[in-house]
Parts: C-alpha cells; sequence; structure tokens
C-alpha cells in the first residue's frame, strides 16, 4: 500500500529518478562527496582573507537538492571524515582539520541534509522555493564557518564577518539564482520525459 502511494506521489529528488536502490545509493552517496571534493579545488584566493572563492559552496547546495536527506548527509560525512583522515580533497588539496574555514566543511554537513530535506518537500520544484532553500543552506554554511573563523583567527564577530563573509555575499547571489534556473528547469525536463506532472 506505501509502496503504491510512493510510486503514485513520484520521486521526492532528482536522485530518486536513478533506477537502483542500495547500489545507486552508495555510488550517489560516493559521487555527493566526490563532486564536492572536485568542487573544493576551483579556488581563487582573495586578498586579506583566508577564505577562498571556491565551486564548494555550489556543489553541496546542488547535491543537497539533487540527492535529498539521508544521500546528501552521507556524502558529506564520508566527505568530512574522508578529508580530515588525510584525503586531500578539502580546498586547495588540504585535510585533516587545523585550518580557518574547517567550519565550513563542518557547515555543509548540516547544510545539505537542510537542504535535502526541504527538497524532499518541493523545496526545488520552482524558483521562488529553490532560492528560499539556497539561502537557509547558505546561512547554515555561513552560522558554522562564521564562529570557527573567530575561533581560529582569534578575531571578534565584525572582523570574522569582514573575512569569511561580506565578500562572498555576490557570488552567494549568483549562485541561488544559478540553483533557481536550473533545478526546476531540471524537474520540467524529467517531467517531460517521463510523463510525470512535477509541482
Amino acid at each position: 500500500m506505501a509502496t503504491a502511494h510512493a510510486a503514485r506521489r513520484g520521486p521526492a529528488v532528482l536522485g530518486d529518478l536513478l533506477p537502483g536502490s542500495l547500489a545507486r545509493d552508495a555510488a550517489l552517496v560516493a559521487g555527493a562527496a566526490a563532486f564536492v571534493g572536485v568542487a573544493a579545488q576551483i579556488a581563487v584566493p582573495l586578498p586579506g582573507t583566508p577564505v577562498p572563492v571556491t565551486g564548494q559552496t555550489f556543489a553541496v547546495l546542488l547535491a543537497g537538492a539533487a540527492l535529498g536527506f539521508g544521500r546528501a548527509g552521507l556524502g558529506m560525512i564520508v566527505y568530512l571524515l574522508a578529508g580530515m583522515a588525510g584525503v586531500p580533497w578539502f580546498t586547495d588539496g588540504a585535510s585533516g582539520a587545523g585550518f580557518p574555514t574547517f567550519g565550513y566543511v563542518l557547515g555543509f554537513v548540516v547544510a545539505v541534509a537542510v537542504v535535502g530535506r526541504l527538497a524532499e518537500r518541493g523545496g526545488d520544484r520552482t524558483p521562488l522555493r529553490t532560492v528560499a532553500t539556497m539561502l537557509t543552506g547558505t546561512a547554515i554554511m555561513y552560522a558554522a564557518g562564521v564562529p570557527y573563523l573567530m575561533a581560529s583567527l582569534h578575531v571578534g564577530l565584525g572582523k570574522a564577518l569582514h573575512l569569511g563573509m561580506t565578500p562572498f555575499l555576490a557570488g552567494d547571489a549568483l549562485k541561488v539564482a544559478l540553483a533557481a534556473a536550473l533545478l526546476p528547469a531540471a524537474w520540467k525536463l524529467t517531467g517531460r520525459l517521463t510523463g510525470r506532472r512535477t509541482p
């Protein structure tokens, strides 16, 4: 009965459109970790701050929306633990935990899970809902990253915001706008291909 209801309801997130179950989910978890690890290497340093501009945060938001709470959350846990264990896939090939931007990596785990849960509830089906979902995820990353930056650099909140948030707001707005264009369009396309209606 529940299975029939789920089939009628359709996929909760884009990752559900792929065939398979356990093997698919394991591949998606590993793929999410690798995707964020590759995106972390796209880094542009900014003068005066240890926090670079990267493709990492956009990858986290997309992974959360595409894979949902469980798979995306596990993917970021794999990314976090493997990086702490020595896999050089944090920004600029870093690993471990002894760098000022590690707080953002911790924030990825929470942000991706929240974005994933919101996406499961339709938070990536329209541009407006996608903007709200992505802004929520971005705020969570800052909520973890900025205090860690404060403690790591021994600076006050104002300085930490200046170093770790203010220079990135315009880029974040662009990422959110891009996600708001891409994700609803992907749902519309898959709806046409599968014959399903998306809300």
